[in-house]
């Protein structure tokens, strides 16, 4: 599949909403594309990490035809060869809303097993009640860099505004983060928002620099995904950190938000679920 094949895609697509279970509703897109643009060819990955999505709108019928209904995390590995479209991720999980299902158990498996073939890789899958604690919203840990003095018209990605700190000397470790990272959908182009954090081990990062360069993704088109991994190759050049973490939480839609986490520890630990989520 090549960029141009995107519009083909059931993003933008006037859709037939099914709601009897059909995994041929998934869509694939293979995440070399995106990945070619960066340099990475193959499986020779500069990172590990996940992604971790969470359906908030996942319902089905018990045997006695009573609505089910329960939060999801999916988690698919970086190396997958292909990641889920998200439209048709949707469609997908309305298909279950009119079919009955013998089990909780039962349901999650199916995901597993639908989302695994279509991924090309293992998928994680595990269902919350509702009302479970591990829902609750959190607050990011560490700097914020929003409120920092700065004056940028620069809306189009790019690794240049990446500064270390005057005099960066000793290894500093410390985490960043922004609620300013705008992409937009290379399909639709509609607007994805997103809590981007950082967090590293090595020369110390010019703070403003950061939050220049997160603005910088304003109008810039392309997926959750590649946008995380154009982050971590992009800061990983400017210093060679010893350790480096980049995770964006990208706000809800249509019931379903995207949670790419890319790490040089081989530690994939998400930060909870923020207030925007």
């Amino acid at each position: 599949m090549q960029r141009e094949d995107w519009q083909n895609l059931p993003l933008g697509q006037e859709t037939r909403y099914e709601s009897t279970y059909n995994p041929q509703l998934l869509h694939p897109i293979p995440r070399s594309v995106s990945r070619a643009h960066l340099g990475i060819e193959g499986a020779a990955l500069p990172f590990t990490g996940a992604d971790e999505w969470w359906g908030f709108e996942l319902s089905w019928l018990n045997p006695k035809g009573v609505p089910q209904v329960a939060v999801a995390r999916f988690r698919f590995a970086a190396s997958s060869p292909s990641m889920i479209e998200s439209k048709s991720f949707k469609l997908y999980l309305n298909s279950f809303n009119q079919t009955e299902f013998e089990s909780a158990e039962t349901v999650r498996a199916t995901l597993e097993k639908d989302l695994s073939a279509a991924a090309g890789s293992d998928v994680a899958v595990t269902l919350f009640d509702v009302e479970d604690p591990v829902l609750a919203v959190q607050a990011p840990v560490g700097t914020c860099v929003d409120k920092l003095d700065l004056e940028t018209r620069v809306y189009q990605p790019d690794a240049g505004l990446l500064k270390l700190a005057p005099g960066a000397g000793a290894a500093t470790g410390e985490t960043l983060y922004s609620h300013l990272l705008r992409s937009n959908c290379p399909v639709t182009g509609q607007p994805d928002w997103a809590t981007v954090s950082i967090t590293y081990r090595g020369p110390q990062l010019d703070h403003a620099s950061v939050l220049a360069y997160v603005v910088s993704f304003r109008e810039h088109q392309d997926f959750h995904e590649h946008c995380v991994e154009r982050i971590y190759c992009d800061l990983q050049q400017l210093a060679d950190f010893e350790q480096l973490t980049v995770c964006a939480r990208y706000t809800r839609r249509g019931g379903l938000d995207i949670n790419p986490l890319r790490t040089s520890t081989g530690e994939i630990v998400f930060p909870g679920r923020f207030a925007r989520q």
